[in-house]
């Protein structure tokens, strides 16, 4: 399986390259778990999701730390049939769908359950996308009906979900979604803006 993340910080500052590189720093920890690729438009992490998504949630973390308004935009994808196997993304994470959507839910929300806190407030939107053949409706509503319960849920909206709170449990909330919805050896993806230091909330 490949799986990764295309990822790009976009600061509201004249600082701007200062707030991107030091926030970069938050994937070192990381990075021997991860392929790590930085060009001049974005960061491509490759990765199996349970190291992936909590070394999403520091970049963001660090990036949100700095008290200015930064917005991460995220592509995330597993499966995809046009990229090759990599040994790197081996995972147990992906949930069978032949098991039923309530016991993946309740795993989910489990999961959230034990998500430590960052400090740092998140707000997120996100789009969940189910590819390949099956019920792919019956895997979004299932993921929709999780949401709700996730205690991240803030409300819906045209085309994509709006998730708020800590970024620990918030990026949680995405890994789930990602992990426990849809077939573990079809393509998923997911389109995730998060925004922190918002000035429009003030």
């Amino acid at each position: 399986m490949f799986a990764g993340a295309q990822v790009s910080l976009y600061p509201m500052t004249d600082g701007f390259i200062d707030v991107i590189l030091s926030s970069l720093t938050a994937l070192d920890p990381w990075r021997d778990k991860l392929r790590i690729e930085t060009d001049d438009i974005s960061t491509l992490i490759v990765g199996p999701p349970e190291i992936l998504f909590p070394a999403l949630r520091d970049l963001y973390a660090q990036a949100a730390a700095t008290g200015g308004h930064v917005v991460l935009r995220c592509t995330l994808s597993r499966g995809c049939p046009g990229e090759p196997d990599d040994p790197i993304c081996q995972t147990g994470a992906l949930a069978n769908p032949e098991e039923p959507v309530a016991s993946r839910q309740a795993s989910a929300l489990a999961a959230i359950a034990a998500a430590a806190e960052t400090g740092q407030v998140a707000d997120a939107q996100f789009s969940l996308y189910v590819m390949g053949a099956g019920d792919h409706m019956a895997e979004i509503m299932g993921c929709i009906d999780f949401l709700k319960q996730s205690g991240t849920f803030d409300r819906s909206k045209n085309f994509c979900t709006r998730l708020a709170g800590d970024a620990g449990p918030v990026f949680a909330t995405l890994q789930q979604a990602f992990c426990q919805f849809g077939p573990p050896n079809g393509h998923v993806t997911v389109d995730l803006t998060v925004s922190a230091n918002s000035p429009s909330k003030r």
